[in-house]
């Protein structure tokens, strides 16, 4: 179902018809273009389906590549109520999911999108055949020094008055997310700005923001379920020059994860705009690499 289009959109850009469906929170915009092998592409916070725009406009021509808009988020609803946690919005990806039907799933996930994406899968394994993880993680934040910081920030007057009243989160912190800042030009910049024009529509980047440890508990649960993932084919596609989720947890991803493939590029926390071209092949080359297994030749994902 089409709707009208902000004036602020640019369809260039973004050349997608816009779907909608009600939840019970709200209702989710999202975009389903293509047909084939299903990509589910989920997004982190302040970001949106934009995010992967250029995946989808080339990945589209060979798969069925579908990209949530979370609530509280791009062309979403934003209710001020909604309490926003990555729980929360896992509840609302299996919802989605199940009102699509979709299932042998490839999951792209990255940033908060990683703990919301990851756990929908650890919750119907059998709907998920492969896992893309760019820059993000799924263990416990309590102990990170950084996130206590942005803990006191969030949590405190100041914080909250920065977040709700001078769109802090896409404003000034996505600017630092980027290694190669002229990835992210004003036309750009302006598409992550502008979903997020008033307080009232602010409110979920406030909540992820203060779940990033408030949700730490969580995390490790899902943590200590990573094991029912074992068998699916995993691709990681990292970031190395990000100032927010750092090399370490790469590190920490190469552990839990010993039969992943592994890439690295020299970009920020933004992989998909910084190496746009090169996250869109690689995933081709993963969905390539499952055609041909299921052809009936063995694909191991290492």
């Amino acid at each position: 179902m089409n709707q009208q289009t902000p004036l602020w959109l640019d369809e260039s850009l973004y050349p997608f018809s816009h779907r909608y469906i009600d939840l019970p929170s709200g209702r989710m915009h999202y975009v389903d273009e293509g047909q084939g092998e299903i990509l589910l592409f989920v997004h982190g916070t302040p970001a949106w389906s934009f995010l992967y725009r250029e995946q989808i406009k080339t990945l589209r021509t060979k798969y069925r590549c579908i990209a949530v808009d979370h609530i509280g988020f791009g062309l979403s609803d934003k209710p001020e109520k909604f309490d926003g946690t990555p729980q929360a919005h896992s509840a609302n990806l299996a919802l989605f999911v199940e009102k699509l039907g979709l299932t042998n799933i490839t999951l792209v996930v990255h940033d908060f999108g990683g703990p919301i994406g990851l756990s929908f899968a650890l919750a119907h394994p059998e709907k998920v055949r492969n896992l893309v993880i760019l820059n993000t993680w799924l263990w416990k934040t309590s102990d990170n020094p950084d996130v206590q910081k942005v803990e006191t920030v969030v949590n405190s007057r100041l914080g909250k008055f920065i977040y709700l009243y001078t769109n802090f989160s896409p404003s000034v912190l996505m600017k630092k997310a980027f290694h190669d800042k002229s990835k992210l030009s004003k036309a750009i910049h302006l598409h992550y700005t502008r979903p997020f024009p008033n307080k009232a529509s602010r409110w979920g980047l406030l909540r992820l923001a203060q779940s990033l440890l408030g949700s730490s508990d969580w995390y490790e649960e899902q943590f200590e379920q990573l094991h029912k993932l074992e068998s699916k084919s995993v691709l990681i596609l990292w970031g190395t020059k990000d100032q927010f989720i750092k090399p370490a947890f790469l590190e920490r991803w190469k552990e839990a994860l010993p039969g992943a493939t592994i890439r690295t590029f020299d970009v920020g926390h933004f992989v998909q705009e910084e190496a746009s071209k090169e996250v869109g092949d690689a995933i081709d080359s993963l969905m390539q690499q499952n055609q041909f297994s299921l052809a009936g030749n063995t694909f191991t994902g290492a």
